[in-house]
């Protein structure tokens, strides 16, 4: 019970990162962009935002336990008319490619990779999902960061993810 309990906790830690990766999988098969990965939940490409990621999980009543997690994504496909003050900052799919993009072939391709990376999390196969999330990642090494806490803004480096995908 507690080794299955750790493993459980453990998969519900990388879920976000797996969907992450997932996404930048089924973004770079379908246009050949190769979007890096922001901790957790950013894919981005030359720096600018291409989508965003979000989990939440869903407590039983009563109990408080986690009963479900419900991932859900936002992918930049098509231009928009962005303020100027976000210009810089986001990206679109079409944007990047300098043409249209099939939804339908994009959206099919993510809904695969997250079920092939939900697997892994299944088979308990965290090390290849680090390992895929490292080889994307953007600014987990080396980038000062500053934070809010209740005693003020703290400052440091990043030097990675743990084994759990959390910030170090």
């Amino acid at each position: 019970p507690g080794r299955a309990r750790e493993s459980v906790e453990r998969a519900i830690a990388l879920l976000t990162i797996s969907a992450g990766v997932a996404l930048a999988e089924a973004v770079e098969r379908v246009t050949g962009l190769s979007p890096a990965i922001k901790w957790p939940n950013d894919l981005l490409v030359e720096r600018r935002k291409l989508a965003g990621i979000l989990a939440e999980g869903v407590a039983s009543p009563g109990s408080g336990a986690l009963h479900a997690v419900v991932l859900g994504f936002g992918l930049n496909v098509m231009s928009a008319a962005y303020p100027p003050e976000l210009s810089t900052i986001v990206t679109s799919l079409d944007s990047e490619l300098g043409r249209g993009v099939d939804r339908a072939e994009v959206c099919a391709e993510a809904l695969a990779s997250l079920a092939e990376r939900y697997r892994d999390l299944l088979d308990a196969r965290y090390d290849a999902i680090l390992d895929a999330w490292r080889a994307r990642a953007f600014g987990s090494r080396g980038a000062k960061v500053e934070w809010d806490t209740p005693a003020g803004v703290r400052t440091g480096v990043t030097e990675g993810v743990d084994a759990m995908g959390a910030l170090l």
